[in-house]
C-alpha cells in the first residue's frame, strides 16, 4: 500500500526565553498509509499537535522532511484538512455557508457547492439545520459542522486535534461513531490526535506513542479488533487500552522513577 504521508528525520524547534531554542520534536519517523486511520498519544507538551500542524503545513521545520502523496510539505494545501478541537466556524455565517466556504474559495460554482454541502449536511446529521447559527447549536452540533466543512473541499488527508475533547460523554460517543462511518465510507487518511487511550484505539487502526518533551515515536502499537462489535467485552480492545495506557503513564513519571 502506497503512504499517504511520510515523515523522515524530523526536528522542529521554537524560540524560548533569552534568544534560547527549546526543541520540541526529535528524530521523527512515521509513515503513514493511504486510507490508514492513525491516532497519536503522548503527554501533555509532548509535541502532538505541534507535529500535526508541521504536516498540515502551518509550520517550518528545522531538519528532515515531511511528503504527502509524495510530494514535499511546503505550507498548507487543499490536499490536508484540518480539524481543530474548538469548532472554528464562522459565527456569523450558517451552518449552510460555513460548509461552502472553502469551496467559494475554490471557485466552484454555486449550484454545485450548494449541492455538495446539502449532502454533508446530511452526512453529518444536520439536515434542518442548514440555516442556523453557530451560536444556536450545541457542542457537538457545531463540531458536525465543522468536519463537513472540512470534507467539503474533499481533502485527501483529514488532520484531526482533539476534535472531541470539549465535548460530553455521550456526544463523544456519538461523534466516534460517525467519525468512523464516514472514514470507512470515504477512504480517507486520517490523523487523530487525543488524550483518550479508549478513544485511540476504538477509533484507529494504529496508535503512535510519543515520548515526553522533546518528543519523540516511543512506540507504535497496531489495534486490529472488531470494531462492530461489544468492544467494552472484547478482550483484544482492553488489552491493548492497558498496554497503551502503562506505556504512556510511563512517559508522564520522572527518570528516576522507571
Amino acid at each position: 500500500m502506497e503512504n499517504a504521508i511520510e515523515v523522515r528525520g524530523l526536528d522542529f524547534s521554537y524560540a524560548g526565553a533569552n534568544d534560547t531554542r527549546v526543541l520540541a520534536l526529535t528524530s521523527i519517523d512515521l509513515s503513514v498509509a493511504t486510507g490508514e486511520f492513525v491516532s497519536i498519544l503522548g503527554p501533555s507538551g509532548c509535541g502532538k499537535s505541534t507535529l500535526l500542524y508541521l504536516i498540515g503545513g502551518f509550520y517550518g521545520h528545522d531538519t528532515g522532511q515531511i511528503l504527502c502523496n509524495g510530494e514535499r510539505v511546503r505550507g498548507p494545501g487543499p490536499d490536508r484538512g484540518i480539524v481543530f478541537q474548538q469548532f472554528a466556524l464562522f459565527p456569523w455565517r450558517t451552518v449552510l455557508r460555513n460548509v461552502t466556504y472553502g469551496l467559494e474559495k475554490q471557485g466552484v460554482p454555486k449550484a454545485e457547492r450548494l449541492e455538495r454541502a446539502r449532502m454533508l449536511i446530511n452526512e453529518v446529521g444536520l439536515k434542518g439545520f442548514e440555516n442556523s447559527f453557530p451560536s444556536q447549536l450545541s457542542g457537538g452540533m457545531r463540531q458536525r459542522a465543522a468536519i463537513a466543512r472540512t470534507l467539503a473541499v474533499d481533502p485527501d488527508i483529514l488532520l484531526m486535534d482533539e476534535p472531541f475533547g470539549a465535548l460530553d460523554a455521550q456526544t463523544r460517543g456519538s461523534m466516534q461513531t460517525q467519525l468512523l462511518r464516514i472514514w470507512e465510507t470515504t477512504g480517507k487518511t486520517v490523523i487523530f490526535v487525543t488524550h483518550d487511550v479508549r478513544e485511540a484505539v476504538y477509533l484507529s487502526q494504529r496508535v503512535v506513542i510519543m515520548s515526553k518533551r522533546p518528543g519523540t515515536i516511543a512506540e507504535i502499537v497496531p489495534t486490529g479488533f472488531d470494531k462492530s462489535g461489544d468492544i467494552e467485552a472484547d478482550e483484544g480492545f482492553n488489552t491493548t487500552v492497558s498496554r497503551i495506557w502503562n506505556r504512556v503513564r510511563s512517559e508522564y513519571m520522572p527518570d528516576d522513577a522507571h
